[in-house]
């Protein structure tokens, strides 16, 4: 059993590595349709409830630490070759994505308490309303609903649990769901986003190995820069140093990418290690223990997931929305800031901006997101 930092991160490393290596060898994917990144998270996930590292202070600082560096830096690389234009022309297609998940996560809501409220405790309604807050924005809505509807710390638990649980299973749905986009595409009769953002662009040179050390460094530095500002701001209901180090981050890279430094090859090549980096490290702090403990709470968490996934692609036939615009915009909102970067990357890296943009919305508006629910649901408890 791994209690220190450095095995664990030769193992992240390692787990984060196999599997590309394995496709680049091979030409594989299990079943044809899992691509690295998600055997990664699988494969992660797997070991950390097999227990092979322990869940130590040392290694718990070291993920916080990961998490808090990485994602920053990631983002930064991912901006430099993002071409804000074709970002910009996607206009209120993207807006409506957004609308069409909010809603379809209310109605879920709504739908899954009416289903299970007889077997929920007395004020069985307020695990899922702060739910509904972290759903649409991240965590510190969750705690601003909690905290606005008076919910107990031991129900804080249980909502916890329960969106750890099913963002862990929709991440790797979503991951899973990219081979699908030209059948889905072609069901709702919508042109692809990725083919519409993506520009054309000259070929690149080959990183090498000053120019990876170049952007590693810029992309660190920008990151811990980003962190120290970011910690100066002003913070606000909505707006945490958190947010704004990844604004801050998001920023500089755009402003990189405006400049001839954009040329130096090699930031797809950092961002792209960097990205399945982040991945192995989010899956290691993945734990299945405590289920038996809300098992009504998680039913009603997947519960609502899959009638979320149902309208949300009814939504997408009746207005032309292809695959990606919609699981970048769902794990926006049950996923956040951190999360739908990632995902965005996987899809089209020219969808990066849309991811972290529609994240950030969701941030603003989760908590009056969450406090609607929670006014709906407490009426049709009483």
């Amino acid at each position: 059993m791994i209690q220190s930092v450095w095995p664990y991160l030769a193992v992240m490393l390692l787990a984060a590595g196999f599997w590309p290596a394995i496709e680049r060898r091979y030409g594989w994917k299990v079943f044809g349709i899992l691509p690295p990144i998600v055997l990664t998270y699988l494969t992660v996930t797997a070991l950390s409830v097999a227990g092979l590292w322990t869940s130590s202070e040392e290694i718990h600082a070291a993920q916080n630490m990961l998490v808090a560096r990485l994602v920053p830096a990631l983002l930064f690389l991912l901006m430099i070759n993002c071409d804000l234009r074709a970002i910009l022309a996607l206009g209120p297609r993207v807006l409506g994505v957004f609308v069409c998940t909010s809603i379809s996560l209310f109605i879920a809501f709504v739908l899954a308490f009416l289903i299970y409220r007889h077997w929920m405790p007395a004020n069985g309604w307020m695990p899922l309303a702060s739910l509904s807050g972290s759903w649409v924005g991240g965590t510190a809505n969750m705690i601003a609903v909690k905290q606005a509807i008076e919910m107990s710390d031991t129900a804080l638990a249980t909502t916890l649990l329960t969106d750890a649980l099913c963002y862990s299973m929709w991440v790797v749905v979503l991951f899973a769901a990219a081979p699908l986009a030209p059948a889905f595409n072609r069901w709702t009769r919508a042109v692809s986003s990725a083919d519409l953002t993506v520009a054309e662009t000259a070929p690149r040179a080959p990183a090498t190995p000053d120019s990876v050390l170049l952007w590693l460094g810029l992309a660190l530095l920008v990151a811990a820069l980003s962190t120290v500002v970011g910690a100066q701001l002003p913070v606000g209901s909505m707006l945490s140093a958190t947010t704004w180090t990844i604004l801050l981050a998001t920023a500089a890279g755009l402003v990189v990418a405006h400049t001839p430094l954009a040329r130096l090859p090699g930031a797809q090549a950092v961002s792209s290690a960097m990205l399945i980096a982040v991945v192995a490290v989010l899956a290691s702090q993945s734990s299945f223990a405590g289920i038996a403990a809300a098992p009504v709470y998680l039913l009603a968490g997947v519960t609502v997931i899959a009638l979320h996934a149902v309208l949300l692609c009814l939504a997408a036939r009746i207005f032309h929305f292809d695959l990606y615009l919609c699981g970048i915009s769902s794990l926006a909102h049950i996923g956040g800031v951190a999360a739908t970067p990632v995902l965005a990357a996987t899809y089209s890296r020219s969808l990066v901006p849309v991811g972290i943009l529609l994240a950030l919305l969701g941030y603003i508006l989760g908590t009056g997101f969450g406090l609607v629910v929670a006014t709906v649901l407490s009426a049709l408890a009483s």
